[in-house]
């Protein structure tokens, strides 16, 4: 976040935001366990992880 790493979940019991209510991002990659290893499904041509 740009702001208190504090969070807090909504009654939802999904939602969560900072308890400041600052700007703050996620990012998620979806990762396959194959027999050859790890393979990253959503990392762009460009990235290599």
């Amino acid at each position: 976040t740009i702001g208190s790493p504090e969070v807090q979940v909504l009654i939802d019991g999904w939602t969560v935001v900072t308890a400041d209510r600052s700007w703050a991002s996620h990012w998620e990659h979806t990762v396959a366990i194959t027999e050859d290893g790890p393979w990253v499904l959503t990392a762009l041509d460009e990235v290599r992880l």
